[in-house]
Parts: structure tokens; C-alpha cells; sequence
């Protein structure tokens, strides 16, 4: 079955439109005037802010003009992933689609329904000739994903509603109210490569095959980090006279890293040994992501890149350094159950040719308490000499249950499926939470149709899912009361 044949069609053929547009985070021109073009083609009032988010404004259907304006809002950019065997170029090619029985999946890649649903959602509203719904003010942001820097961008002023429905989440049974803040940690430097000692044997050393996933809304599954595991085995080969040339590992700060490659050296007669040593630390590894990483491979593959090596005296403060770094979980919630406070995740370990990049990204839904965290890993990085940067710092989303929103929504939920929906906050970076700031006062929840495996090349969205959510969504504009 084809995409644009599934219901309601027409947001999966808005969908599968925006899919073929190439929007990389940061590299949004096309979608931006996609998403501009489009609410010119329906005679709307649209508009581009200085940042770069589309605003396209449709007046209420004839009998709800005294309804309470809402913004609805999504995010235009996606997380491009793929796997390593892929052969897809982003900035070139649009998603490839299939129906899989119930669930939509992309080949190879990252499929974009994190947040290309709830776009494709907004578009099918804007266009719709017979859905009864209030004022709406459609806000598509841009650079969700590295940055929050649409969201953050966004002056007060331009939007009226006070109500904002943001269609983001990744769960149809819950509805989020809440969730946690982050800030970018990067330390840099360079370093004096010097030459690799005679009698040495050059090796390629390979991590892949982890399950990845969302370093927010994944992190408390226990997944591996290819980076950690990396480090891991080359902590344990340093006493065989190991030798670093380059590391290579993960992508994007919001992504569990998947995948890390190193180009090592040994002493030759070391060789044995370190393939017994790798054979039983290999299994070891296996055992423990048996259940979360399944298709965990660690391979090993003599020559690659041996010209130059790290300073040995650097190389031993970077391997217990990275070793010593907090990654997953750092703190739960004492009074949300369930809910992950504080986390890191060590998303980016590049070190080759005399330069070193090393990226986290730290979550929070108490902002001192990411600062904390924050400031704890810059102080390791700071034993090498790094030099460190804390960017992109954004905002909690602080709950408000008391919410009329969150009434209204809560309990049509129930009356339309016979039960409560799980009322919650989130380990994920959400835009209310920064929208909230120039909009101080204005209602917000969050809700979506079931996505699995989002920003990792195993995301997939569930047919039956986005059509519960898609009744949902029609029937909450239409309880939406009047405005004050």
C-alpha cells in the first residue's frame, strides 16, 4: 500500500510532501519556503520571523468565532540518521517510505515522523474546507532538534492564542505537561601527533549495531553508547602498549550514539593477546546489552590509518577522562515517578589529526541541577587543558495540571476511550517551556501518535496510532471555550 493511500489522507499525503523536502536541523532553507509557499497557496496570512519560523494564520470556522484562538505548533526540521550500510544523501534525497502492516518506517534512515506528523497535522487543518475548529495560529518552528533556536528566536507579540497545543510527543496515551531542560557541553583543543614506533601492528577497531535512539525520551531504557563501550575496550588494551591514531564516534547530540570506530596500533606480539583479551571483553559486553542492544558488534580488522599517533601522556588522560564522564542517568525525580531528572549524554567523540571535538548534551527538569552537572563534566575535560563551551542552554517546561487545557483534554480522553490518559512530564527537550517565556500565562500540553525509535534509522509511526490521535486532535478543537 502506498503512503498517500492510508487515512486520513490528507495528512499522510502532507507527509509524505514534507518528507521530500530536505530538512536537515540548520539547514532548513527548502522547508521554510515549503512550509512559506504553502500558506500563501491558501490565501492565508503567512509570515517568516528573523529566525526563520513560518506563521500562518486561518480564521475560525462560521459558528466558533468566539472561541479562544489556539496555537497549534510543530517543529519543520528533522534528525538525519542512517545506518552505516546506507547509501542516502540528505541534502539531496527525500525520505523513502513503506507500509510495514501497521507502521510506517523509512529504508535505512531516519524516517522524519518526529515532527513531520504533527506538521503534515497543521497543513491538513490549514487546508481543510469542512473541519469545524477556532482561530488558528499554525507555528512551525525551525532548529528543534540542535538548539531550540526557532523557539528561543520567537519575540513576543506575534501570536495572539492563549492556548497552545504543541504535537511533539511520541505516546498516544499520554498527554505531557511538562518537561526537562538542556544545555550543550563541548570541550576542543589540539594536540602534537607524533609518530608510531617501529614493530607496531595497525588495526581497525569497530562498535556498531547499538539500538540508539533519543538521548531523552530513550535514555532510561539502558541502551549502550558506543562511545562508552569504545573507550571501555581501549582503556582495558592500553597496559598491551596500545596506540591511538583516530576515534570516531556518534553524530548527534540528541542521538544515543550507535556507532564508533577507532584506528589503533599494537606492538606485533601483542597481537595474540589482544584478540583473546577483545574475544573475552567482547562477550562480556554482548551479555550485558543482550536485552537493550541486541545486534551489538564489536569487530576488529587489521590495517587502517597508522601514520601518527596521540601523545601517549594525552592519550592516558583522555581514555580515564571519557571513562570517568556521567553518561544515562544521573538522577530520578524524587517526586515524579518514573521520571528521569537529570541525565547526560556523551554524544560526540571525534580526535584525529592533532584536533579533538567532545560533545554532551545534559537534561535537566531542575535547571541548578543541570548547571550542576554541566559545570561537573566541563572539570573533567578541564584536566587535559580542553577548551570548554556551554551553549544552548533552554529552559523546563514546569508543569501546571491545573491547567484548563489539561482538564478539558484530560477528560475528553476518557469519555472518547474509556480511560484516563497518563497525565505526565518528560525527559525530552520541549519548545513550551522556552515558548513560555515571551508568551508568560499561556496554557500548553503536548500530545502525539505512537513513534518508536525516533532520531535513530529504526523510527517508525503507527498507522491505527495517528488516526486515534488524528480524532483526538479534530475533537479538542472543537471543545476548545470560548475566549474570555
Amino acid at each position: 500500500m502506498s503512503i498517500r493511500d492510508l487515512e486520513p489522507k490528507a495528512l499522510w499525503n502532507y507527509f509524505a510532501d514534507l518528507n521530500a523536502v530536505p530538512r536537515a536541523s540548520k539547514k532548513e532553507e527548502r522547508v521554510i519556503a515549503f512550509a512559506k509557499q504553502f500558506g500563501e497557496s491558501l490565501q492565508l496570512p503567512t509570515s517568516v520571523d528573523q529566525t526563520g519560523n513560518v506563521i500562518i494564520k486561518k480564521p475560525a470556522t462560521p459558528g466558533m468565532e468566539n472561541r479562544a484562538t489556539v496555537v497549534i505548533q510543530s517543529h519543520l526540521d528533522m534528525v538525519h540518521q542512517k545506518n552505516a550500510d546506507t547509501q542516502f544523501d540528505f541534502d539531496t534525497q527525500g525520505i523513502e517510505m513503506f507500509v510495514d502492516v501497521d507502521w510506517v518506517k523509512a529504508k535505512g534512515t531516519t524516517l522524519g515522523a518526529d515532527n513531520g506528523i504533527g506538521v503534515a497535522s497543521i497543513m491538513a487543518l490549514l487546508a481543510s474546507t469542512d473541519i469545524p475548529h477556532p482561530a488558528i495560529e499554525a507555528l512551525f518552528t525551525i532548529d528543534e532538534e540542535t538548539g531550540m533556536t526557532g523557539a528561543l528566536g520567537l519575540k513576543g507579540g506575534l501570536l495572539d492564542g492563549r492556548i497552545l497545543l504543541n504535537l511533539d510527543t511520541e505516546d498516544d496515551t499520554e498527554l505531557t505537561i511538562g518537561c526537562a531542560g538542556g544545555i550543550d557541553v563541548t570541550a576542543t583543543g589540539t594536540y602534537l601527533a607524533e609518530a608510531i614506533p617501529t614493530g607496531m601492528s595497525s588495526m581497525t577497531l569497530r562498535v556498531s549495531g547499538l539500538t540508539g535512539g533519543h538521548s531523552g525520551m530513550d535514555i532510561h531504557l539502558g541502551r549502550g553508547n558506543a562511545n562508552k563501550l569504545m573507550n571501555r575496550i581501549l582503556l582495558g588494551a592500553e597496559s598491551m602498549g596500545l596506540r591511538i591514531t583516530s576515534i570516531d564516534g556518534g553524530s548527534l547530540r540528541n542521538a544515543i550514539p550507535r556507532e564508533s570506530v577507532a584506528h589503533i596500533s599494537l606492538p606485533t606480539d601483542k597481537a595474540r593477546s589482544f584478540q583473546e583479551y577483545l574475544n573475552t571483553v567482547q562477550k562480556s559486553i554482548v551479555a550485558e546489552h543482550s536485552t537493550t542492544d541486541p545486534n551489538l558488534k564489536i569487530t576488529v580488522e587489521t590495517g587502517g590509518n597508522s601514520e601518527n599517533a596521540i601523545p601517549l601522556p594525552f592519550q592516558k588522560l583522555l581514555l580515564r577522562v571519557l571513562a570517568n564522564t556521567p553518561n544515562g542517568i544521573f538522577r530520578m525525580s524524587p517526586d515524579i515517578k518514573d521520571l528521569v531528572q537529570t541525565s547526560n549524554n556523551l554524544a560526540r567523540v571525534l580526535i584525529k589529526d592533532g584536533s579533538y571535538s567532545i560533545q554532551c548534551l545534559t537534561r535537566s527538569a531542575v535547571d541548578s541541577e543541570k548547571m550542576d552537572l554541566a559545570h561537573t563534566i566541563a572539570a573533567g575535560f578541564e584536566i587535559f587543558d580542553a577548551q570548554i563551551t556551554l551553549t544552548g542552554s533552554y529552559p523546563g517546561w514546569t508543569p501546571k495540571p491545573e491547567a484548563a487545557i489539561v482538564k478539558i483534554m484530560s477528560g475528553l480522553y476518557e469519555a472518547r476511550f474509556g480511560h484516563a490518559p497518563h497525565v505526565n512530564a518528560c525527559h525530552a527537550g520541549l519548545e513550551c517551556g522556552i515558548l513560555g517565556t515571551n508568551y508568560d500565562g499561556m496554557e500548553m500540553i503536548s500530545f502525539g501518535p505512537n513513534i518508536r525509535g525516533a532520531h535513530s534509522p529504526d523510527e517508525k509511526v503507527q498507522i491505527s496510532s495517528v488516526q486515534k490521535y488524528w480524532g483526538y486532535l479534530l475533537d479538542t478543537l472543537n471543545k476548545i471555550p470560548a475566549s474570555n
